[in-house]
């Protein structure tokens, strides 16, 4: 299926979503900050980016942006909206946003949804 890359600071978050995302057929490698994630996205070819809003080094939003310069449709996981939308320059409608907690099947669906079909203006 697709390649993608998750980014989550949380070890056991991190270790969840990978086996739901395994489990769904995908190919996936994990980082735990902006750099780790950045390192990743340079050096390999993705089909989607998923990654927390905070992590320790940075924003998700950092590694979106770098992400559709090279074309990967990104998903941002967060259980931090609306602190993340009240910080300086960050407008959370430029992205695809999920909202934790969720099932497993919603991000499931929310990557099949992403995947599926090209996304008008979203990263």
């Amino acid at each position: 299926m697709a390649r993608i890359l998750l980014v989550e600071d949380d070890p056991d978050v991190r270790v969840a979503f990978e086996h739901i995302l395994l489990d769904a057929g995908h190919e996936v490698d994990t980082a735990q900050t902006v750099s780790g994630g950045d390192e990743l996205l340079s050096c390999r070819d993705y089909d989607l980016l998923v990654t927390d809003g905070r992590l320790p080094d940075g924003t998700g939003m950092t590694l979106a942006d770098q992400a559709k310069e090279r074309d990967i449709p990104t998903l941002i996981v967060t259980a931090y909206a609306f602190n993340l939308r009240g910080e300086a320059g960050v407008d959370l409608s430029r992205y695809n946003v999920l909202l934790k907690p969720m099932r497993p099947s919603e991000l499931v669906d929310e990557v099949v949804r992403i995947l599926s079909g090209p996304e008008s203006d979203l990263t």
